[in-house]
């Protein structure tokens, strides 16, 4: 059930969803948890009859049903269990209340073992405080981005600036130990389709690389087939060239050859010529 007192704000009654959903997201493949906001926590029958109970803002009990239906938290009906964490999103007509009154029953009576407050209009506002079993209460000192530690969830709470439902604000979430925001389900979901879009692109890209590399492959290919091919003509070349100067040179030969048969030709045609000259008692030499 309501507690019975609104929350002060949209920006209250947001900054309860966030943390409450953010959780639920993160956890989502667990059922030992239970996690819920501005509802009665019942910690007394006594109590309960003269209504004097508290509604958390948000809170979360561990190792317990998580998939039980639930209007309210009765303490008596769950084992005894408390609150394990505690959120209070303070205003200034609650502020000294959450600081005082609810800090000490959550101290005292609740044991709850991690306690934090905040005012969704003062992004500076955050404090929390860890129990310890002998001194009660103790400061938890933040971080340099000004983060709280939750040891009983494992995450920390810090501020985060951004819109949420349409509404602009410095809001309270938890960060993983590596100091990655804890989203909110559609956060997730748009994250997991941007990882989508970009293993889409990285394929894209990668299958791109490859025409690439194909097609400079075939470039390669046909740049040492060009390069065969021309070799191969500069040898056909140069073999026309040898074949041109060996037959320059035969015919060269030829003519020589010609010009001696000539010549031979001529020195025969004049001892012929003698011989008569001879026969007719004529000295060739002396004519």
């Amino acid at each position: 059930f309501d507690d019975g007192e609104p929350l002060e704000s949209n920006r209250h009654r947001i900054g309860m969803n966030v943390l409450i959903r953010s959780l639920q997201q993160a956890w989502s493949q667990r059922n030992d948890f239970f996690t819920g906001g501005n509802m009665f926590v019942y910690y007394s029958s006594d109590q309960a009859m003269n209504r004097d109970f508290r509604g958390p803002d948000f809170f979360a009990v561990l190792d317990v049903d998580g998939t039980k239906e639930r209007q309210g938290w009765v303490v008596w009906l769950e084992a005894g269990r408390y609150p394990d964490v505690i959120v209070e999103l303070m205003s200034p007509s609650t502020a000294r209340i959450d600081k005082g009154k609810k800090k000490d029953l959550y101290q005292q009576t609740f044991r709850t073992p991690d306690y934090f407050v905040f005012d969704p209009f003062e992004p500076n506002s955050l404090q929390g405080w860890h129990l310890d079993i002998s001194l009660g209460y103790q400061p938890l000192v933040p971080n340099e981005q000004g983060w709280l530690w939750c040891e009983t969830l494992g995450f920390w709470l810090g501020t985060w600036p951004g819109t949420i439902d349409r509404e602009a604000a410095v809001w309270l979430r938890f960060y993983d130990t590596e100091g990655n925001l804890v989203l909110l389900p559609e956060e997730a979901e748009r994250q997991k389709a941007q990882q989508a879009e970009q293993l889409v692109e990285a394929e894209r890209q990668k299958a791109e690389a490859e025409r690439q590399k194909a097609q400079q492959a075939e470039q390669l290919v046909e740049a040492e087939r060009q390069k065969a091919q021309q070799a191969e003509q500069l040898v056909e070349a140069e073999r026309q060239k040898a074949e041109a100067e060996r037959q320059k040179a035969q015919q060269a030969e030829q003519l020589v050859e010609a010009e001696r048969q000539k010549a031979e030709a001529e020195r025969q045609r004049a001892e012929r010529l003698a011989e008569r000259l001879r026969d007719l008692g004529l000295d060739p030499d002396n004519l």
